[in-house]
């Protein structure tokens, strides 16, 4: 996390290495603020170029366009132009929330079969190029400006084409990251991801040419140079030659697509987040089953608060497992699941003495931050919250040659046992993300829009800042600071370090299979208020102290 306010000579940024503040708790509870408008993002400049927007009179969802896109340069491994992802939107001029779903299909020729034994290889392929699905975030962008842009499409990647063109000092964490991932790199992704044959380091400067080339072309073409021309052309014959089944008619098909978001209210607040086929509703399921609960009288992450919510989190694994299907296809039952009937009836069967055994009827991936999640809202009010990955670091390891594109490897998180269940790759079926985006409404408008990476943990972690808020009167900064508990592992629970090793062991205690943690996610949130006619008059936003991240207001 960066505090806003402290300069690099020639970024206006200092490096990502010195901007973490986890080791200072002051720091970590206090909120950025500004009056015209806010933005929180993974990476300083891609935070200094959304408020750039906003300066120059665009909108929040200009502002979203050009952060996508710079998120792409200076946080390659994480999302961008291979990726897909989830974006929940609120248009002031309408007092509309929307919900802008760029996962698209999974490609119409994948076997399945491939991904399970006795095939050879099944778990290679789970990461490579039979991994890779139909990436839709420039649509989704597209989309997004087509319906609510204020300026130009090529003035929102700008900034992004001059990052990839000088480049950018690469963070520790980030150099790190490299170094993980380097060896799988192709030999023309080497030669800029490093010198002389090994990986950068912190400090030294990722220059990115030929992703400044792609984003030129999508700024003079728009998408449909992704969704058909030469870079569909050039991810098309990747995939040939690496034996991917993403092909160019399945580019060709992809469509972004504008959905109704779910919604509950949870103690007079309205929370919405994405509807189906994002999996986002277990994380509702959680928040509806904790409303039956006093966690105030509980205390804040305490054994009996936790014990709690750890049995409640458990049993939303299993709405997902039983229930998550594309809505053409299987669409979930959420009419029961959200409901309070449903909610008390699940709550009844909880032991508030002991924890229950969690053995889930298949195997899910561990918790990850590969993925990044970004907030900004202007001065009239628009909103973005939106979530952005590429599956795993780098996704597939795979970059057409020329394009400087990593391509997404989306099909490694699907649910493979057993064969046929909802989340299985299912070819021509919608992608069930698990990003849970929300904005929490008061009196009728935003209040907060928040978000986290974090693969299967996202939907566990989201209710967590969400009640350190409304039910302990939290700031943005402090709810996302707070420490979070996750299921890591079938009945592994992960407790970050942050709560105190005497809640460990009462949870322990309780029956709970509880692993010290360091950190989990990596959440960007915002706040609005507004003056009595409904103008928004003051933002405040936050950057998780788990990252290297900034919220920045003007």
């Amino acid at each position: 996390m960066l505090i806003a306010g402290t300069v690099l000579p020639g970024t206006g940024l200092l490096p990502c290495a010195a901007q973490q503040a986890g080791d200072s708790p002051a720091a970590e509870q206090q909120p950025a603020v500004g009056i015209s408008g806010m933005a929180s993002t993974a990476h300083p400049l891609a935070t200094e170029v959304g408020l750039e927007i906003l300066r120059a009179g665009g909108n929040a969802f200009d502002a979203a366009v050009a952060i996508a896109a710079a998120l792409n340069v200076v946080e390659p491994m994480m999302s961008g132009i291979g990726g897909y992802g989830t974006i929940l939107v609120y248009d002031a001029r309408a007092g509309k929330a929307r919900f802008l779903n760029p996962s698209g299909r999974i490609p119409a020729a994948v076997n399945s079969d491939v991904y399970r034994p006795p095939t050879p290889n099944y778990l290679e392929n789970r990461r490579g190029a039979k991994a890779v699905s139909t990436p839709g975030n420039v649509n989704a962008w597209e989309a997004m400006h087509r319906e609510y842009g204020a300026l130009e499409w090529p003035e929102l990647l700008k900034a992004a084409i001059t990052l990839a063109d000088t480049g950018f000092v690469v963070s520790e964490g980030t150099a790190s990251m490299i170094a993980g991932a380097f060896d799988e790199f192709p030999d023309h992704a080497k030669r800029f991801y490093g010198v002389s044959g090994r990986p950068l380091r912190a400090g030294e400067r990722l220059v990115q040419k030929d992703l400044a080339r792609s984003f030129r072309l999508i700024a003079e073409s728009g998408a449909r140079v992704v969704h058909g021309g030469e870079l569909g052309q050039a991810i098309d014959a990747a995939m040939r030659e690496a034996g991917g089944f993403l092909t160019l008619q399945d580019l060709a098909d992809n469509r972004a697509e504008w959905w109704e978001p779910i919604r509950i209210d949870y103690r007079g607040y309205e929370v919405l987040t994405a509807s189906p086929p994002a999996n986002a509703f277990p994380a509702l399921v959680r928040l509806g089953m904790m409303s039956r609960f006093e966690p105030t009288s509980l205390g804040h992450n305490t054994a009996a608060y936790l014990h709690r919510y750890a049995e409640v989190t458990k049993h939303a694994f299993w709405t997902r497992l039983k229930y998550a299907g594309d809505p053409d296809v299987q669409p979930p039952p959420l009419d029961m699941l959200l409901s309070e009937a449903y909610w008390q009836e699940q709550v009844a069967r909880i032991d508030p003495d002991r924890a229950t055994p969690f053995e889930p009827p298949t195997s899910f991936s561990g918790g990850d931050d590969h993925t990044t999640h970004f907030v900004v809202a202007d001065r009239w009010g628009n909103v973005v919250s939106a979530t952005q990955t590429l599956g795993n670091l780098f996704g597939s390891r795979i970059m057409p040659e020329g394009t400087g594109v990593w391509l997404n490897n989306s099909l490694a998180y699907c649910t493979f046992e057993p064969k046929g269940n909802p989340m299985d790759a299912h070819a021509g079926r919608r992608k069930l993300s698990g990003d849970v985006p929300v904005i929490v409404m008061r009196d009728g408008r935003p209040w907060i829009a928040l978000g986290t990476p974090g693969g299967h943990t996202i939907g566990q972690t989201v209710p967590q800042m969400l009640m350190n808020m409304i039910d302990f009167d939290m700031n943005i900064q402090e709810a996302l600071a707070a420490g979070r508990i996750s299921f890591i592992e079938p009945d592994i629970i992960a407790v970050e370090r942050r709560i105190p090793e005497a809640v460990r062991r009462d949870l322990r205690s309780l029956g709970h299979n509880v692993r010290a943690v360091g950190g989990l996610g990596n959440a960007h949130g915002l706040t609005i208020a507004y003056d009595a006619a409904g103008t928004p008059v003051r933002f405040t936003g936050a950057a998780d102290p788990r990252g290297e991240g900034l919220a920045k207001g003007y």
